[in-house]
């Protein structure tokens, strides 16, 4: 079989990119969240879109649950003879639209605007499935003019963002069709538009709940007010002990380190998270330090009266849900313990404290060397125009990455993605920059034909 060229791959992806969107806003309709208290009715639906557009590109695809997990799809075709196989994983699943009223449009309708594409799952990561339809149908897969010169395994999951609980299982029990030489995990991002990047870092992570109660029932804040103390305050007291002076966390025995030596101008920091004018940063060194490479502890939310149906009494209890991010190198376990006793020596004045542990995630660190990480820093440089990828950090958690280096310990593993730092994943108007998407489309049909070649070398 005669592959096809860069030139033929870059027109071939050029050709494709109308229907690509056209599926992609498709999917961004379908509203599959797989968290609690949803209607888990659309995962079902958007697997099946998955399948489909598995099938339009010639795999043999089947979809797959543990238990009373969500569906995951898995699309496959096999090598030819002494050619390698690659797997390349997305997710279908989307993190809940939060508050509509931040939204400039509607979340799962998508719209243009200003060369972006608006709508929840438009970059994370229904993006990331196209991403791999697009460069299979560059190759003319599932026509009779199929040229891709190695075997193939798409695998979308069906409950990413709701921590793949399910993954391990599916892991163990599609082990052999999973079995790849090359690993795409496209569900990270670019360093910045028109600059490509290969995840190599990504921090651990730990959600969990502390609760504080002072009473057995609420009294009146007149009468008591002054002797006892309230649960809010004491909540309030307590958490405030998870940071020192200078913004850090406080908690004894997490790991720190230094990241990649990228420079990440504080001005551009500030304009990409959106922090408003007058707001200090916290924490100290630099920040790519500071995202990647040490921990860090956010309030997620706290359980308590809402203002408007406050009484005035005192609070007995309160509840806070916290999440702790952990640099590579540490044990998610430890950390957990370590935040326990820190919680534990510090709440005020006597009051009980008790936790609940939600779910955590291993850190995980690659090692970008060798043949198949050469045949994708060429592909994406070729993409990008002659803009060499960069190494980078991720301070959020991608924990089954881990167990993908477990599972298939001889597999390079490469952690691409379509986000760039304005996509605001996770949060009101999510987008897509359709400019990159386009060379992240031709990108991944460029590492294709090279893994191919380095293998064949």
């Amino acid at each position: 079989m005669t592959t096809l060229t860069v030139d033929q791959l870059r027109a071939a992806i050029e050709r494709e990119l109308p229907g690509v969107r056209a599926d992609l806003e498709a999917l961004v309709r379908i509203p599959g969240i797989a968290f609690d208290g949803f209607d888990f009715a659309p995962l079902e639906r958007s697997a099946q879109a998955v399948a489909e557009l598995m099938r339009g590109v010639g795999l043999d695809v089947q979809v797959s649950r543990i238990g009373d997990g969500h569906p995951a799809v898995i699309g496959r075709r096999p090598a030819p003879p002494g050619a390698p196989t690659v797997l390349l994983y997305a997710h279908h699943d989307v993190q809940p639209v939060g508050d509509l009223s931040k939204w400039e449009s509607e979340p799962f309708e998508p719209t243009e605007r200003d060369g972006r594409l608006y709508g929840r799952g438009a970059a994370d990561d229904k993006a990331g499935v196209m991403a791999h339809i697009a460069a299979l149908r560059a190759f003319g897969c599932g026509t009779d003019d199929d040229r891709l010169p190695l075997g193939v395994v798409v695998f979308v999951e069906g409950e990413e963002e709701f921590g793949s609980d399910s993954l391990p299982g599916l892991l163990a029990k599609h082990s052999e069709e999973l079995a790849a030489d090359v690993i795409v995990i496209a569900d990270s991002g670019n360093w910045d538009i028109g600059v490509p990047a290969l995840t190599t870092s990504l921090r651990g992570i730990v959600n969990s709940f502390v609760d504080v109660q002072v009473l057995h029932s609420a009294v009146h804040s007149g009468m008591f007010g002054g002797v006892v103390p309230d649960a809010l305050t004491v909540l309030c007291r307590l958490l405030a002990t998870l940071h020192d002076e200078n913004g850090d966390v406080a908690v004894q025995g997490l790991v720190s380190g230094q990241a990649a030596p990228l420079d990440y101008p504080v001005d551009r920091f500030r304009a990409e998270a959106g922090v408003i004018d007058g707001v200090e940063l916290i924490g100290t060194g630099r920040i790519v330090d500071r995202m990647w490479t040490k921990p860090s502890l956010s309030v997620l939310g706290i359980d308590a009266p809402r203002t408007a149906e406050a009484p005035n009494a005192l609070v007995p209890s309160a509840r806070a849900k916290l999440s702790m991010r952990l640099a590579p190198g540490d044990d998610p376990k430890s950390a957990y313990q370590a935040l326990i006793a820190h919680l534990e020596k510090h709440v005020p004045w006597g009051a009980k404290v008790s936790f609940e542990f939600e779910h955590d995630g291993n850190p995980c660190v690659i090692d970008a060397t060798g043949k198949y990480f050469d045949a994708a820093r060429a592909a994406f440089t070729t993409a990008w125009d002659g803009t060499e990828p960069v190494e980078i950090g991720v301070g959020g958690s991608i924990p089954f990455i881990a167990t993908f280096q477990e599972m298939f310990p001889n597999a390079s593993i490469l952690v691409t993605g379509v986000e760039d730092p304005h996509a605001k994943a996770h949060g009101p108007n999510e987008s897509l920059h359709l400019g990159e998407f386009a060379r992240v489309c031709l990108a991944e049909a460029l590492l294709l034909h090279n893994v191919a070649a380095a293998a064949a070398a």
